[in-house]
């Protein structure tokens, strides 16, 4: 008999691979104890799964199953509460995750693992700032595990909102593997109609031998994009008279905030080409003690196209310069339609020794590099066509970007497993180095850099002490205290223009944020917990130094933001059944100095920066939901809906943004999942995604969400199907947003897309 073997963390998937490893081997069931099933496996998770607060996750094995995956961020499609903003197969630049309290505008307030190593980008905080989702290819998922809330006193402020951990594959015998997958998407929005495709191929190798152990993989993405910006002119903008080149072609609209505008053209219509390649190699001196090194290279060619859809009497294309439109004349700057292309060559190095007695001692010393080793994307100056062929532009270079940590953990178990105490202690050192050139060139495509145009750069480290205990202090409860020293400094930072450089201030603070949790056994199929936790959330590189300079100051940016500092705390209840689990959360954050880009006026002039927002406030619900054969023999379901009432309570900056909405955190989200398994070779699924009204201004002054620059509703219906041709071949078929909906994030989601996949497992 084939035992199929479950690691799980905690709460619902923790019961789901208990019942699933009960399913297939009575006497190696693990026993469900406070909510938390401990199953020993050769690939453990970096999440503390001993602490009694929420845990989620999901297989490799599921998501190969279930999920139409072709970048690491769709492992979390089906997760409660969890959204990553992807708008096209291969988005590595936009993709930021969103979680209960924190909108996709919030890159900093979740972190992004893998197998220890931090792919989150902290060095700012927005859409620009995605974690490096490029290091991890779904092929070598073996799981993934999240953490909801800052419960933890072993992750920084940044916690606040998610943990999310993926743990890649690492052999213990011979094993090959190779994929081929196509995809294309039919795209429609305003003027730009067409289909878009790509590729995907993998192949990776491993095995074991002795002590050592190693794996290869390498994957190359060649992905279109549809376009997901639009260039627009408010029509009140529009001067009236006959000025200007008569065109057709433009297209009325409504902004967000209902204003009439014209869309003009397309531009950002991505076509990147990436390849991943990752090696790790592991030395086993003991049983349990292993050394491991992972090395990972990531590179991408993205040229960024565009197509006006303008043209005047002769019908030839119009990209720039006075145009009239129905009696209105606009200019067209030779930017608005545009191009650019980008050549980035990333790197990533981890290494860690690491014991694993899972008695009195354990220990762990980790370091790791992420290294922005080219990062470059050159676009023009002039107009369309002819820029087209080259002439002055602008390169933007950030050589020498990147991150480094350091970390030193150890668990002493006083009496061993059989204990009552497992205490965790630990030292921490991340430090984050952003630098961004701008340089003119006279020629974009291909010339050197010449003058400078402008530059900003800046440091921050962050040291960290952390000590908690988690104390069974009766047979049925459980009980964590924690918490968390933290020294942050700024550092080096400064802003140049052309001709000036100027410096900032080094900065220094302290912090200290405690951590609570306590869980209740009270019968063998209900479990209750409560989880408290205080993180800060320090400024970023970007958020402290990014700006300009005008009459020799600085001025568009603030160096002495304060932290986010937040409360959060959960109550949770589940109840266990046969064949499944019911979960119920209620959350609670209270933010004070929340970090916002938000524009202040002052008679005609307005200045947009980055202010700390007094006081947000949110409060909701979740509910997670999941069952094994549920009516008949091998169809499962995996459910969750979440409730947030989010607010901002105080904004002394914005006064007309009290009482709004949060920007881009909807009240009500929800996921559904449901998968056939039809013997041991045919599985089918049909997922289901609901996103309700938001908005992305903190004065919520866009009620249009289904349009440019908006932000939707969503109702998005995915599916797929798998077929094990042999006992080595398999393949794919699958639909993702099926009833093909137009929705929106500032820019235009994924239409209706297909997908064929073939993979060979030996």
């Amino acid at each position: 008999m084939t035992t199929r073997i479950c690691v799980p963390a905690t709460t619902s998937l923790v019961v789901a691979c208990a019942l699933l490893q009960a399913a297939a081997a009575e006497d190696t069931a693990p026993t469900r104890t406070l909510g938390t099933v401990t199953v020993v496996g050769t690939r453990p998770t970096s999440l503390p799964t001993q602490i009694p607060t929420t845990i989620e996750g999901i297989t490799g094995a599921d998501i190969a199953d279930t999920i139409n995956a072709t970048d690491a961020q769709d492992a979390l499609k089906y997760l409660p509460s969890l959204v990553v903003r992807k708008r096209y197969i291969g988005d590595y630049d936009h993709a930021v995750l969103a979680s209960r309290a924190s909108g996709t505008n919030n890159s900093a307030r979740s972190l992004v693992y893998a197998d220890g190593i931090l792919l989150s980008n902290l060095l700012g905080n927005g859409a620009t700032f995605t974690p490096r989702w490029g290091m991890v290819t779904p092929e070598e998922i073996e799981r993934v595990d999240v953490l909801y809330g800052p419960f933890s006193a072993a992750y920084p402020g940044n916690s606040v909102g998610a943990v999310v951990d993926y743990v890649t594959r690492m052999p213990t015998q011979v094993e090959a593997h190779a994929k081929i997958t196509s995809f294309g998407e039919d795209f429609s929005v305003y003027g730009s109609d067409g289909r878009y495709t790509g590729w995907q191929a993998s192949a990776s190798v491993g095995d074991r031998t002795g002590n050592w152990s190693w794996w290869l993989n390498y994957n190359r993405l060649d992905s279109d994009g549809h376009p997901i910006v639009f260039a627009n002119k408010l029509v009140s903008a529009g001067i009236p008279g006959s000025a200007g080149t008569p065109v057709t072609g433009a297209i009325a609209d409504r902004n967000p905030r209902n204003q009439d505008w014209l869309i003009l053209g397309a531009t950002s219509q991505v076509h990147t080409v990436q390849d991943h390649a990752k090696a790790k190699l592991a030395y086993d001196f003991s049983p349990t003690l292993r050394l491991s090194y992972t090395f990972g290279w990531w590179r991408n060619e993205a040229d960024r196209n565009a197509e006006t859809y303008l043209h005047d009497a002769s019908g030839d294309p119009i990209y720039s310069g006075p145009i009239n439109v129905d009696g209105r004349t606009y200019t067209l700057a030779p930017t608005d339609i545009s191009i650019s292309r980008g050549d980035l060559q990333h790197l990533m190095h981890g290494i860690a020794l690491k014991s694993d007695t899972r008695g009195t001692w354990d220990w762990e010393v980790a370091a790791s590099l992420y290294d922005y080793a080219r990062d470059e994307v050159r676009s023009p100056l002039g107009a369309l066509p002819a820029a087209a062929s080259g002439g002055a532009g602008r390169i933007t270079d950030q050589d020498g970007t990147g991150w480094n940590a350091i970390a030193l953990k150890g668990t002493w178990r006083p009496g061993g497993v059989a204990g009552n105490h497992v205490i965790d202690v630990g030292y921490q050192r991340d430090a984050h180095k952003l630098r961004t050139l701008v340089s003119n060139t006279d020629d974009w495509l291909s010339g050197a850099a010449m003058t400078r145009f402008s530059a900003f750069q800046g440091d921050t480290r962050l040291q960290s002490l952390y000590a908690q205990d988690t104390w069974r202090f009766a047979t049925d409860w459980r009980a964590t205290l924690g918490l968390r020293f933290e020294e942050w400094q700024a550092s080096n930072g400064s802003i140049s223009n052309a001709q000036d450089t100027l410096p900032f201030a080094k900065r220094a603070e302290t912090h200290v944020s405690p951590k609570a949790a306590i869980a209740w056994q009270v019968s063998p199929d209900w479990a209750l917990k409560a989880s408290l936790g205080r993180a800060v959330r320090n400024p970023t590189v970007a958020e402290l130094y990014q700006g300009s300079i005008a009459t020799n100051a600085i001025v568009n940016n603030d160096p002495d933001l304060e932290p986010e500092k937040s409360w959060t705390g959960e109550l949770t209840a589940e109840r266990a059944f046969d064949r499944g689990l019911l979960r119920m959360t209620f959350f609670h954050e209270d933010t004070r100095d929340a970090l916002y880009s938000q524009t202040n006026v002052t008679g005609t002039t307005s200045v947009t920066t980055i202010q700390n927002v007094e006081h947000i406030r949110t409060s909701g619900g979740e509910v997670a939901w999941q069952m094994r054969d549920v009516v008949i023999e091998g169809l499962d379901l995996l459910s969750s809906l979440t409730y947030a009432h989010s607010r901002i309570v105080e904004n002394e900056n914005f006064p007309d943004s009290e009482g709004k909405w949060q920007p881009r955190v909807p009240e009500w989200r929800g996921n559904l999942l449901a998968t056939y398994r039809s013997g041991d070779r045919w599985t089918t699924s049909l997922g289901a995604r609901y996103s309700g009204r938001q908005y992305n201004t903190l004065d919520n002054t866009d009620p249009n969400g289904f349009t440019y620059t908006g932000t939707s509703s969503y109702f998005v219906i995915d599916a797929r199907t798998r077929y094990r041709l042999t006992d080595l071949c398999t393949v794919s078929l699958g639909i993702d947003n099926l009833n093909n909906q137009t929705y929106w994030a500032f820019h235009p989601y994924t239409q209706r897309s297909y997908s064929a996949e073939i993979s060979v497992d030996f």
